[in-house]
């Protein structure tokens, strides 16, 4: 096909995963929740629609409804992961997979599948957009608007702590940086 796009391209893995009884967490009748086959936190969830929407461009006024589900959804998987972490929820504003999938992400970022710039800043910078922005747009504009091309200079930003702002130039280094908000947020737990 000249999309490069066949059923078994790798963007299209997903609609497997959300069949894979070692991926899936829990399932009702508009969503399924999986684990991340590669997270890039301790906990790193997606949540996918039944319904088959491609994109956040395809995204219309009466998917409202099921946006609030996932985000709820999300809030729900996160309070039974840990109680203690920092979830973020939201989709890539460009993302590398077919179908409509929300993340839910732990702050931790405490994953060996965390390796590169790319990895980082696509949940570190507004290349994450939230939720809570992608239903505020869907209900003021009628439709999610992403600049497609801003949001791929997002990816190649410095790489930054999302915690402190401190900058780095390797991702073993703000690794090791991370540990230390992590331990802190613990001791003070």
């Amino acid at each position: 096909m000249a999309s490069g796009k066949t059923s078994g391209h790798w963007s299209m893995g997903l609609l497997a995963s959300m069949d894979d009884p070692e991926l899936k967490v829990t399932a009702d009748e508009k969503v399924v929740v999986i684990k991340d086959k590669y997270p890039k936190a301790k906990f790193h969830f997606l949540i996918l629609p039944k319904e088959k929407i491609p994109n956040l461009n395809s995204l219309k006024p009466s998917h409202l409804d099921l946006l609030r589900h996932i985000h709820k959804k999300g809030e729900e998987i996160a309070g039974k992961a840990n109680k203690e972490l920092k979830f973020r929820f939201g989709y890539h504003a460009v993302p590398s997979m077919s179908h409509l999938h929300m993340h839910v992400i732990s702050q931790d970022f405490d994953s060996p599948c965390l390796k590169n710039k790319k990895h980082w800043n696509s949940f570190t910078t507004s290349y994450f957009v939230d939720s809570s922005e992608i239903i505020r747009q869907l209900e003021k504009k009628g439709r999610v608007e992403q600049d497609g091309q801003r949001a791929n200079e997002m990816l190649k930003q410095d790489l930054r702590c999302h915690v402190c702002n401190k900058a780095f130039t390797t991702m073993p280094s703000l690794k090791a940086h991370i540990v230390f908000h992590n331990v802190t947020k613990s001791a003070g737990s």
